[in-house]
């Protein structure tokens, strides 16, 4: 008589456990550390050295050595003897600033758009005072903007100065070396953001019966904003802490808070007042270009 064979059933093997992914929470980290460590040295530490000099007692001297008193009234104190700098620098910035944005985004427009072939070239010609020093390029417009130079005697020459007029040492000077100084500055984030544009986009604007200044207004621009917004940060923000233009272009009725602040730590050696007019300039700065980038709308640098 045969018997049935049961089959036993296979019970199933417990499921392997996968391999421990690897760890790559920390890679991330030991990537930034280069940045964080010169951020650390470079910024940090002295934005802290320069916070503690503004609350030096203004008692001190370089001989009997400064105390950290944290004596606030630095602050006001060097508000109220230079303002006048400060909103002159401000001022002056600004102006610059403007004029770097029109100059520089026509000179943007045409290489992103016109320039086909030359483009690379126009380019390095952008970028090439850079090849040369800073002190030296702002030498060259005193050469250039002397009362004996071609410019004043050309404009003698039409009337738009008097016989003794003159450039040099006015304001004029000054904002004419910040805009030549930081044009690049305004040229090439407006070119990068102009590049990126798709041609269709304008060329749809021109289906759609729009003029080329409304296709400009409506298409170009708004999709170049953030360009226009890094450019005129990177413009303003060297403009008005710089000091270079206004001592060789301008005279002491055209004198900076990068002047005084200058003038203050070397010649001066009160370093309370210049940490304190340090700590304001950055500050306003900072508030400014806060409120800008939030006015703007750009979501690319908010």
């Amino acid at each position: 008589m045969a018997t049935d064979t049961v089959t036993p059933t296979p019970t199933a093997s417990p499921q392997a456990s996968p391999p421990p992914a690897p760890r790559r929470k920390l890679t991330g980290y030991w990537l930034i550390l280069p940045a964080a460590l010169w951020l650390g040295i470079f910024f940090v530490i002295p934005f802290y050295s320069l916070l503690a000099t503004s609350l030096y007692d203004p008692t001190g001297s370089v001989l009997e050595g400064y105390k950290v008193t944290f004596h606030w009234q630095n602050f006001p104190d060097a508000l109220r003897d230079y303002w006048q700098p400060l909103l002159r620098a401000l001022w002056y910035a600004g102006l610059a600033t403007l004029i770097c944005l029109v100059l520089g985004y026509v000179l943007a427009y045409a290489i992103a758009f016109k320039a086909g072939r030359w483009r690379n070239l126009l380019l390095v010609l952008v970028i090439a005072p850079f090849f040369t020093s800073f002190l030296i390029r702002t030498l060259s417009w005193k050469l250039i903007l002397a009362d004996d130079g071609w410019i004043v005697n050309a404009l003698q020459a039409v009337h738009l100065l008097g016989a003794n007029g003159r450039l040099l040492a006015t304001p004029v000077a000054v904002i004419a070396g910040l805009t030549y100084n930081f044009l690049p500055f305004m040229v090439l984030p407006l070119y990068a953001s102009l590049e990126k544009i798709d041609h269709r986009l304008i060329e749809a604007a021109g289906d759609l019966y729009a003029s080329p200044i409304r296709a400009f207004f409506k298409v170009t621009w708004p999709l170049s904003l953030p360009g226009v917004v890094a450019g005129t940060l990177l413009t303003f923000i060297p403009a008005a802490g710089d000091f270079i233009n206004a001592t060789l272009l301008g005279s002491p009725n055209q004198r900076m808070v990068g002047n005084v602040i200058q003038d203050l730590f070397t010649t001066n050696q009160d370093y309370a007042a210049a940490g304190a007019l340090s700590v304001i300039l950055m500050v306003v700065i900072v508030g400014m270009v806060l409120v800008y980038v939030r006015k703007s709308g750009t979501e690319d640098l908010v």
